[in-house]
């Protein structure tokens, strides 16, 4: 097969795959559905919390921190949904990236509030994000599971997930402390 080959057939697949992943989501997903709500509300709810809990004296800290967190998250979920290792049977828009109700809003929201409460109160950061990591992996993702929203496939478990939450948690808070030292011209 030559170059233009490879590339008509991929076009011609991933046309394919759109229509099928769009009709999924049209009688699976769509408005009509209270898995679709469920998923809305996980998306609007922590950004509503978040509006009336941020310190807004720090806050271009903390929603860079948040940021990061939505970016690293968002990215590794991509690959992970694309190597159908963590599936999200539903989602907002079949466009958009499928778990954009917890890459953009749960996770970053949650660990905003956990980093201004550690920093503001001087509490161990990594600890707490060990303890809200393992809420998010070990209590919501088996609850996500259980009602449908999720799979885990090829060997990926809740320890890879705690695992990536972690690691995502903890990049972002030294990305963050980085930035500071350089805008304090500490570095």
């Amino acid at each position: 097969m030559d170059y233009n080959e490879y590339w008509n057939q991929i076009y011609e697949k991933s046309d394919q795959l759109n229509s099928l992943i769009s009709s999924y989501w049209n009688h699976y997903s769509n408005m009509e559905t209270w898995q679709f709500w469920f998923i809305v509300s996980l998306l609007v709810v922590p950004l509503i919390l978040l509006y009336f809990k941020v310190d807004r004296e720090r806050i271009f800290e903390l929603f860079f921190f948040g940021y990061t967190v939505n970016m690293l998250w968002t990215f590794t979920d991509i690959a992970l949904e694309g190597s159908r290792y963590l599936v999200h049977l539903y989602f907002f828009l079949p466009m958009l990236p499928y778990a954009l109700n917890l890459t953009a809003s749960l996770i970053p929201v949650g660990f905003i509030l956990l980093y201004q409460y550690c920093t503001n109160n001087k509490k161990n950061f990594y600890l707490f994000t060990l303890l809200l990591s393992a809420i998010f992996s070990f209590v919501f993702a088996p609850i996500e599971k259980y009602l449908g929203f999720i799979e885990l496939r090829k060997g990926f478990n809740l320890i890879y997930l705690f695992l990536i939450d972690v690691g995502i948690a903890f990049i972002s808070y030294w990305f963050t402390k980085i930035i500071l030292k350089i805008k304090g011209g500490h570095f």
